[in-house]
């Protein structure tokens, strides 16, 4: 066993044991999936930019600048930290206003108890797949730092991950963000300072990046205009609603808390998102050959730091992932246990809630485990999960917040257009599916607004 895994497997001791301390404060559903509603600036700040903060980030968009290049259809860290600014600046206020517990108790405020259960639906499997691309890139964290397989890495990740989520809930996921914060900002400023130096110091860094071919932010022609248009409406527009940013909006204690927490995770997102970056455009004067490309930066990592360093490092990569999959996984089973199975079944008692919610945990861990095992990577996993049913969702949730026109029927149409058209647009490789998505949610809604209107 190396040192990096011995330290890997005390932080998850360490991680677990607070989830197990921080259950016994558990007495309601609410405390289960919100925290209470008790988060303050610290931890709501540190829980967005944790929750945000996934394999997405560090291991799939890594994997992908190494592999393509830096381009304008590149929109990690800066689409996905534009998406938390635009949450604090238009969302976060109204949305903490409702009282939620889940978004789908938008649905019913708004709509009815109907879309209410259609957007259960339809929002749990975009978590689900989220969950699966945390898990897939844990399991490659844990293979690298150890002698395991891949997907003997993932089976433990997804075991540990589901135990950890089912003991704290949401209150222990934002107490352990600050540290998993923490962290992952010293680990990858380690990696980053370890890379430059073996390049030849900083001013070989960076004429390597000024100079480097894989570096592009001027498109050749119109068609790649709107790839890279695609590439970002996706984490800013998709992303805007996801159930996710949301449950740690409505789990702050004031509307101030949650929209400057917002702004502030935004900021950080950018900035420390940056890292994972410029190690991957570096990578290509470290290492040509990798057996599995998902591993480039815990290589990198491995091979250019002290097993201790690299510890932290590995540390932090295990903190960005838990910080999400746990949220995943918890929204997931939110919205089945508080918006379906709850209400249908006339359970009124909190600790039957909170035994229900964490059923739900595990079932949909295991889902995540599946996909994790046979998915293409880690970021066509996330793509998936941002882009799939989002458009309806964005659409229903900004009239439905910030205006009184539609109606159940109009939402629900909204909801299932922005489903299918996305579903159809990949399946005949539409070059811009979520695109074409946005558009007819958005017809979808207008159309239903008029027949509403001539009904009257």
């Amino acid at each position: 066993m190396t040192p990096a895994l011995l330290a890997l497997l005390a932080f998850l001791a360490l991680q677990l044991g607070i989830g197990v301390y921080l259950s016994k404060r558990i007495s309601s559903e609410a405390d289960y999936l919100i925290g209470g509603r008790s988060l303050g600036y610290t931890l709501a700040t540190f829980s967005l930019f944790a929750t945000w903060f996934g394999a997405e980030t560090v291991i799939g968009s890594s994997t992908t600048i190494y592999g393509e290049g830096f381009s304008l259809a590149s929109p990690e860290p800066f689409g996905y930290g534009l998406c938390l600014v635009l949450m604090g600046a238009l969302l976060a206020r109204p949305l903490w206003n409702r009282g939620l517990t889940t978004l789908a108790d938008l649905y019913r405020q708004r709509f009815g108890i109907g879309v209410e259960r259609l957007a259960a639906v339809l929002l749990i499997p975009s978590s689900v797949l989220w969950a699966g691309a945390q898990i897939r890139a844990f399991g490659q964290v844990l293979a690298t730092a150890s002698l395991l397989t891949p997907e003997m890495g993932i089976g433990i990740a997804a075991l540990f991950v589901v135990t950890y989520t089912m003991f704290g809930g949401l209150l222990a996921d934002a107490v352990t963000d600050v540290l998993q914060g923490i962290i992952l900002a010293i680990g990858l400023m380690i990696t980053l300072g370890a890379v430059v130096l073996r390049v030849g110091g900083p001013a070989e860094a960076w004429q390597l990046l000024a100079t480097s071919e894989r570096v592009n932010l001027a498109p050749s022609a119109a068609g790649p205009i709107w790839l890279a248009i695609e590439a970002w409406a996706i984490p800013v527009i998709g992303s805007l609603t996801a159930t996710e940013i949301v449950s740690r909006v409505i789990a702050a204690r004031s509307a101030s808390v949650a929209q400057r927490s917002s702004l502030a995770a935004g900021g950080m997102y950018m900035l420390i998102g940056s890292i994972p970056v410029v190690i991957a455009l570096l990578a290509g004067a470290l290492t040509t050959d990798l057996a599995h490309p998902e591993q480039l930066l815990p290589t990198i990592a491995r091979d250019s730091l002290p097993p201790i360093l690299f510890a932290v490092f590995a540390g932090g990569l295990i903190a960005a992932i838990l910080s999400t999959v746990d949220s995943t996984l918890l929204v997931a089973s939110g919205l089945l246990s508080h918006n379906l199975i709850v209400p249908l079944t006339g359970i009124t008692e909190e600790s039957a809630k909170v035994r229900i919610a964490r059923g739900g945990v595990l079932t949909f861990g295991l889902v995540a485990w599946f996909l994790a095992l046979n998915s293409d990577g880690v970021f066509a996993l996330v793509e998936q999960a941002s882009a799939l049913g989002s458009t309806g969702v964005v659409v229903t949730v900004v009239f439905g917040l910030f205006t009184r026109l539609g109606s159940p029927r109009t939402a629900a149409l909204t909801l299932l257009t922005g489903v299918i058209s996305y579903g159809v647009a990949t399946l005949t490789a539409h070059p811009t599916p979520f695109l074409l998505s946005l558009a007819c949610a958005l017809g979808a809604w207008t159309l239903g607004c008029l027949v509403d209107r001539v009904r009257r």
